[in-house]
């Protein structure tokens, strides 16, 4: 969710003035479009305070969506990356029925994917481009340049915090708003301060800190010394993003090998797309700032009422499935419904079921329920 500048909202609307004065074929108006957005911020990124600085937005509608009338305020959907993977690769994979985007799309909603600061096509603070704040493994590993001593980080502050994200996801939410007329709406620890969200879907959330304790949270870390860290963010190359997001969950027996080889491929070809600079590191590198979680509490949890779909992994080994549903039980919201996804990772929306994932999020945001109830946990796929 942020906000901003209009500079695509006029694609949108030349769009529409083009539609009106050259009546498009049947068939055009069952094409499903993806747009750009920059939205401007005042960025409160520690290292570029101050400075108007871009967040990239993709939006994936279908023509016939875009063209109606106001009533589309209704059906927008804003996701939200977590810590690692850009939300135009995470949501909106380009090999056959893996974009949960494209999925709601054609079932009429408009759905747009945001970057913070840091992230895929978004405005990246110049640390993130020196090979010196990578860890000194790291830096061997890659060897950008040959050399065989580590150099000393140039930047061993916070890069990216909760605020700054915070601050760009409400410059967007603002800017859909003005774009589509949407009500207000906030995510996560923003939805407790403000909550004016008609329904919330989150994919591996976790509380910061201990689960169900109050007030903790997470210290945060010099990114440059982070031993995953790549100039001040993560470095993963594709080894590690095919094993992640493959693993035993989809062992070959279920699934055809060339399938999950052009499934990966395609994903962590996104991937390099979003980052040029990433991509010449070494073989290429995915690139993102280290995460720092703090505010989102039990007390904060517990305050939170707005309706919430809630998925987890039943394999998911970076947000264990205990904290989710530590994390359902202590959700405030009177309907709450926790999916649990059989034979799925934490990459849920790459692997075998992930049509039962976006068929569940339909079904939320449509109805408010999930295989007909709005409470509770409901298994999915065993």
């Amino acid at each position: 969710m942020k906000n901003r500048p209009h500079t695509l909202a006029f694609v949108v609307v030349a769009l529409a003035g083009h539609a009106i004065a050259q009546p498009a074929a049947a068939e055009d108006y069952d094409r499903v479009l993806r747009l750009d957005h920059y939205v401007g911020v005042r960025s409160t990124v520690p290292a570029i305070a101050g400075q108007k600085t871009p967040i990239y937005v993709r939006e994936v509608v279908r023509a016939s969506t875009a063209l109606r009338d106001r009533g589309i305020a209704n059906r927008v959907v804003l996701f939200i990356h977590g810590a690692g993977t850009p939300s135009e690769v995470a949501f909106d994979v380009p090999y056959q029925d893996f974009s949960w985007m494209e999925y709601l799309a054609q079932a009429g909603f408009d759905t747009f994917a945001m970057d913070t600061t840091g992230y895929g096509r978004s405005t990246r603070p110049a640390a993130m481009n020196d090979p010196c704040n990578l860890s000194a493994a790291q830096q061997l590993a890659l060897a950008p340049d040959g050399r065989v001593e580590a150099c000393s980080p140039s930047y061993g502050q916070q890069l990216t915090t909760i605020a700054s994200d915070w601050n760009d996801i409400a410059a967007v939410v603002d800017y859909l708003r003005a774009l589509r007329g949407a009500p207000a709406g906030r995510h996560g620890v923003v939805v407790a301060r403000r909550p004016a969200l008609r329904r919330l879907c989150g994919a591996k959330s976790r509380q910061g800190g201990q689960a169900r304790s109050a007030g903790a949270g997470l210290q945060p870390r010099h990114l440059a010394k982070s031993p995953d860290a790549v100039a001040g963010g993560r470095r993963r190359d594709e080894h590690a993003v095919a094993r992640r997001a493959d693993g035993a969950v989809e062992p070959p027996g279920r699934v055809p090998g060339p399938v999950r080889a052009g499934r990966f491929q395609a994903v962590w070809q996104a991937m390099l797309d979003s980052d040029p600079v990433g991509a010449t590191w070494g073989t290429g590198v995915r690139r993102a700032p280290n995460v720092t979680s703090w505010g989102w509490t039990t007390a904060v949890v517990a305050a939170t009422k707005t309706p919430t779909l809630m998925v987890t992994g039943a394999h998911d080994k970076q947000v264990l499935p205990t904290r989710v549903h530590d994390l359902h039980a202590d959700l405030g919201a009177k309907s709450k419904v926790l999916v649990d996804l059989a034979c799925s990772s934490h990459n849920a929306m790459w692997e075998k079921n992930h049509l039962l994932l976006f068929q569940s999020s339909l079904e939320w945001l449509t109805k408010g329920t999930v295989n007909g109830v709005d409470q509770g946990v409901v298994r999915l796929g065993y």
